[in-house]
This record gives structure tokens, sequence and C-alpha cells, in this order.
């Protein structure tokens, strides 16, 4: 874990860093969820206060965003790297590896990279990393930015990060949920964040093909090693029967791992990209300490937290069955801790 003294020295880098620059591009993860697009939106708005020239990469490809997230505004959104991105210092947001982020031109060598995340697994890619382990989410980094600068939180501010905040607490229900994400939290509502209108949009107003695709996910539920693992699987077929868009899987894990028992819980789902048709994103979620997600998620190429984390595949359902009850009992017999 990364020391105090280095995670300050790494803040105050940072913060010098925001402060004697002036041209920014911020960039986050391919299929940003809640906290990557609360990062991405409030660390713009809080460099345009500083009176910075300030852009947002997304391409193209990401939209329709999830449609619980389309209320964001995107003022200052580029999906084509900018042409002079060689001026600008890009700033990495939610990214535990320069990987996730799909678009090469951002991870030339000579890039200067500010990489801020809370991923434990982060492979410290940056020309300065500010990897704050026990934060929340990167929302709360950012807000622990906003706040060092002084900056003034404006309302879009202010529902960017409480967004981020949510997501990735689980709605303040995970154990990364600690004191500072409160505090953040009741700040945030002081500054005028409507709590009940940000948990509508992201919560209610479910499209039907959302839960007719849950329906199918549940329906296909099954539980391995005396329900240590329970995991569902999606097909293009669950899809289409639905009429439901690739994002309407959010939230189905979590039926899963709250089965009572569970260590593990997993969902597969074929992607619809007709030219990637082996394809799979796997979610994982962990219920306790004893499995670390992200160690299973490592080894199938991906990455993410002790408690979620995610990766893409082309084993086949029976294959990845398999590698998932390896892995799991791997990790409960001892054999393979957990990461440090």
């Amino acid at each position: 874990m990364t020391s105090v003294k280095s995670a300050l020295d790494a803040r105050a880098a940072v913060l010098a860093e925001i402060e004697a620059g002036d041209k920014f591009v911020l960039v986050t993860h391919v299929n940003p969820d809640g906290d990557a697009l609360g990062s991405l939106v409030a660390m713009h708005n809080v460099l345009k206060a500083l009176g910075k020239d300030s852009v947002m990469f997304m391409a193209a490809d990401e939209f329709p965003l999830p449609y619980e997230y389309r209320f964001f505004a995107f003022d200052g959104l580029v999906s084509v790297p900018p042409a002079d991105i060689a001026d600008r210092t890009v700033v990495f947001l939610d990214c535990g590896n320069i990987d996730r982020l799909g678009e090469g031109v951002f991870k030339t060598d000579g890039r200067h990279i500010l990489n801020i995340d809370h991923h434990h697994d982060n492979t410290r890619f940056g020309t300065v990393d500010l990897v704050v382990e026990d934060a929340s989410c990167t929302a709360e980094i950012v807000w622990d930015l906003m706040r060092a600068l002084r900056v003034e939180v404006t309302p879009a501010i202010a529902d960017a990060l409480y967004v981020g905040l949510v997501t990735d607490t689980g709605k303040f229900m995970y154990e990364n949920t600690g004191t500072r994400a409160h505090v953040m939290a009741a700040e945030l509502v002081a500054a005028g964040v409507d709590v009940h209108e940000i948990y509508r949009r992201l919560y209610e107003e479910m499209p039907y093909a959302k839960l007719a695709l849950l329906a199918r996910g549940l329906s296909n539920v099954e539980r391995y090693d005396d329900g240590v693992l329970t995991a569902s699987a999606l097909t293009r077929e669950d899809f289409a029967a639905a009429e439901a868009e690739e994002s309407y899987s959010e939230g189905i894990i979590d039926h899963l791992r709250s089965v009572a028992g569970t260590k593990v819980a997993a969902l597969s789902r074929e992607l619809l990209d007709p030219s990637r048709p082996t394809l799979k994103k796997v979610s994982l979620r962990a219920t306790d300490g004893e499995v670390d997600v992200s160690v299973i998620a490592r080894a199938g190429g991906g990455g993410g937290h002790r408690q979620a984390a995610g990766f893409t595949t082309e084993l086949t359902g029976p294959e990845l069955v398999a590698f998932l009850r390896h892995e799991v009992a791997a990790q409960l017999s001892g054999s393979a801790p957990a990461a440090p």
C-alpha cells in the first residue's frame, strides 16, 4: 500500500501541476460508470473554474450512455483527440491501467500524464500518480483536490461528485464507504445536491426492457460448490428477447451477490458487437473479505477492486465456470492469497 508520505507528495505534485498548467485533456476508461463520468465532469468544471483550457474526451462509440447517466451536461466534450494534444496535460481519471482507455493517441510515449485513481491494483502509469487506495471513489479524490484548490462548489460539480460517490459506494452500502465518504456527501448536500432527484435519475425510471432482461438473468442463475459461487449468463438471444441495450445488464449482479451463502457472484454477458461474436464481459462481486475478486479478474486479463472487478474473455460458458470455481476455491483454501 502507498505510504502516507508518498500519497501526500503525490497530492502536492498533482496540485502543483494543476496550478501551473494551462491546457488539459481529461479521459476515463471505456464503458464509463458513474464514478468515471462524475469524476470527469467534476474535474473539468474545477479546471474551468480555475480559468484553465480543459476538454473532456470520450470516443463516439461510448454513446448513447446508459440511460441513468444521460442527464449529464457534457459541455466541453470532444470525441476526436484534440489536435494540440502534445501541448496538453492528459488527466486519466478512474483508470486502473492505461489499457482501460481504448484510444491509443493518449498512451504515446512522451505524454505528460496525471493518473488520478483509487483502484488498489493501479499500475502507476502516470508522470505523476495520485492513487488513493482508501478513497471510496475517484470522485472523492477530485473533491479533495477541489477543496485544496479553493474552488467553489457549483451545482454541476456537486451533482457530478455525488453521482460518483453514490454509485461507487453502492448507495453507501459497500465496505469502501468510510467516514470521508459521509463527510463528502454532507458537504455536497449542503451545496445543493437534490438527493432524491439524483436517486430517481440513477435508480428509478427504469425502462421496461431492463426489467425484462433482469427476469431473464435471474432465470439463468446457477449455484456451485454449495452456493459459494452464484452465477448467471446473458446471451445475445436474451438481449434480443428483452429488446434491451447492453447497459441494461447493470445491477443484475447485485441480486446474485445478495443470495445467502454466496462468496462470489458472477455475471457474464455476450457482447452485442457482431464483429466479436465469441467475446464475453464478466462482472464479479465479493460479499466479504474472504475472496479478492480483483485477483480473479487479473487472472482473466482484467482488474478492479477487491469487492468488485471484471474482465473480458473468449472462454466458453463451461470453461468460464470451471475457471471461476478454481480461482474461488484456490483463495478459500489459501493456495492463492489475495493481493496486498
